[in-house]
């Protein structure tokens, strides 16, 4: 699996969890209130912040049904609230430059993606639109790195979006497991496809969580996934369709610490004593042969004289039968260890 670069970060196995703080549109339509977030990304720790780039127009039919996790909401008179105006694209991402943090945005046209190419070092794909070929192939060609979400999408579905990409002359490619419901319950999250998705394409795989809390993310990363990409709010009582399952500023940098000590603890795999773990605990609270009794020199040794306890400064437990039947060479107390030098 060959490693993807968005930034100073590489994608892939082996490497540092990308962490995508998920703006979205929790924006509100207020230029300051994006940049608070951009602001909140940058005390968590992330490594990108993400809007959301789209119209109306072009995005829903004003004829939409209402969903019924926005009940009693015109789905296009929504949307068109709560678009990202486009006029500020310079002057979000120069001010996610200026905080150190990578900008990315997800669009949803073709004028959109015209537009965050000057700015974006990588285009992320909604869900919806991994069935877009068109709009997925007019993306790619722009030569920089896809991260596409996969939520309700089968294998045969992405396996036509990367063959789309492919096409192009695009190889750097980056799934996210998805669940296209908000919030998504734990039951309906399964982890496990991301090792599936990860066996069948042989790209890096990650997860886009709308589950609520940060345990699900952080045990996305213990199974190896290798970008996260959560949404994020300032307050999760404002109004807008997003908030109510984004996790607030604590939560969100609770998250990033929690996926960091995760990385450190999953180690390197070789099964041995840790370089921190001391050698007083190793010898000290290990076992070793004792005597059970006092052992004469010149003694023959028999079974019941000796007894396997703490610590292990002696002879090791799984030399016992060699123990018995030797002769002591020197008086041997009661309680003390015994040393291959002494019998």
């Amino acid at each position: 699996m060959h490693k993807i670069k968005i930034g100073d970060g590489l994608i892939s196995e082996g490497e540092p969890c990308f962490m995508i703080a998920e703006a979205g549109s929790n924006h509100n339509g207020r230029l300051e209130q994006a940049k608070k977030l951009i602001d909140v990304a940058v005390a968590a720790k992330a490594d990108a912040v993400k809007f959301q780039i789209y119209k109306a127009e072009s995005l829903y039919s004003k004829r939409t049904p209402e969903f019924s996790y926005l009940k009693g909401q015109n789905v296009y008179e929504l949307i068109k609230s709560i678009e990202t105006p486009r006029e500020w694209l310079k002057e979000l991402a120069g001010y996610c430059e200026a905080r150190n943090i990578i900008f990315l945005a997800t669009p949803f046209d073709f004028e959109a993606i015209d537009l965050l190419a000057k700015y974006v070092p990588a285009f992320k794909i909604a869900s919806f639109e991994i069935v877009d070929l068109e709009l997925l192939q007019y993306a790619a060609r722009k030569g920089k790195p896809m991260i596409i979400s996969t939520g309700m999408a089968n294998l045969c579905e992405i396996e036509e979006a990367i063959s789309s990409i492919k096409s192009v002359g695009n190889n750097d490619i980056i799934l996210l497991h998805c669940n296209s419901l908000y919030p998504t319950s734990v039951e309906a999250v399964n982890l496990k496809a991301m090792e599936t998705m990860r066996t069948a394409f042989k790209v890096p795989i990650g997860f886009s969580d709308h589950t609520l809390g940060i345990h699900i993310p952080v045990a996305a990363v213990a199974m190896g996934a290798c970008v996260i990409e959560k949404h994020f709010t300032l307050d999760r009582t404002l109004p807008g369709p997003d908030h109510s399952f984004a996790l607030e500023p604590d939560e969100l940098k609770e998250m990033v610490r929690g996926i960091r000590e995760v990385e450190k603890a999953k180690g390197s795999g070789i099964k041995e004593k840790s370089a921190l773990e001391s050698d007083e605990m190793y010898v000290k609270a290990r076992r070793s042969i004792h005597a059970k009794v006092n052992i004469p020199k010149e003694t023959k040794i028999t079974e019941d004289m000796l007894i396997v306890k703490r610590p292990g400064y002696g002879i090791k437990p799984k030399f016992i039968d060699m123990v018995m039947g030797r002769v002591a060479k020197k008086d041997i107390k009661e309680d003390e260890w015994i040393t291959w030098d002494a019998v």
